[in-house]
């Protein structure tokens, strides 16, 4: 049976506990993502830090175990079958993660459905928009002389939160009450519309009140504010 010895991502970062979870990730709205479920879950994991300052996620260890040289990623070493199963791309791990743990995303077929469908709103819509809105107000393309691309971008990303403050309405969470991965997904990046992109006046975050709403009661939550610190440098 393979062993976490055998990834090529921990002859870089080593597994201190190799019984758990390994957690590869940096406190981008992401990589958050997938902390803030296992503090949700209460599930004991292990932290690599894995810096873009360093190009860590360029290496050929991280490469060698996770292809897309993206955070986050996870190592799980009771995976399916009690083998060590190593993913990517954070909406795979949520899903992953609520299956394994049958915790934050509903049995009724109903429900499930509708919380993946906001899931993908995020995945495809709202994490690539709310990303350019912030390259271009704040990254490397704040000093672009035409200013056409960020409009492009706040523009959708407007009418993406048109529709979610729409949604929300009379609504405790994104699928009703009951507290999914959607929510996990989708409020990450709203908060970074507004604590790191510096974009509350580019999308008018007045004219949103049941995305503040829940905004504001997301972050409440014990676990994600543990999760949001996660992994410190």
């Amino acid at each position: 049976m393979p062993t976490l010895d055998d990834f090529s991502i921990t002859r870089k970062w080593p597994a201190t506990r190799p019984d758990l979870l390994q957690l590869y990730s940096l406190a981008t709205p992401n990589g958050v993502k997938v902390s803030i479920m296992l503090e949700e879950l209460g599930v004991p994991y292990e932290v690599h830090h894995i810096s873009f300052d360093s190009n860590d996620q360029l290496a050929p260890e991280f490469v060698g175990t996770f292809p897309n040289n993206k955070i986050p990623a996870i190592l799980d070493p009771n995976g399916p079958g009690g083998e060590p199963l190593a993913l990517f791309e954070s909406g795979a791990i949520l899903v992953y993660l609520a299956e394994k743990y049958n915790q934050f995303l509903p049995q009724d077929l109903g429900l499930r459905y509708t919380t993946l469908q906001w899931l993908m709103f995020q995945m495809g819509g709202i994490g690539p928009m709310f990303g350019q809105v912030g390259f271009f107000n704040i990254y490397g393309g704040k000093d672009f002389e035409d200013k056409r691309p960020l409009m492009r971008y706040v523009n959708e990303s407007k009418r993406l939160l048109t529709v979610l403050d729409k949604h929300l309405a009379g609504k405790d969470w994104v699928v009703g009450s009951e507290y999914t991965i959607a929510d996990m997904a989708i409020f990450p990046w709203i908060r970074n519309m507004i604590v790191r992109y510096n974009a509350e006046e580019l999308i008018g975050w007045g004219q949103y009140p049941e995305v503040s709403r829940v905004l504001s009661q997301w972050l409440q939550r014990p676990a994600v504010q543990r999760g949001l610190l996660v992994p410190a440098r």
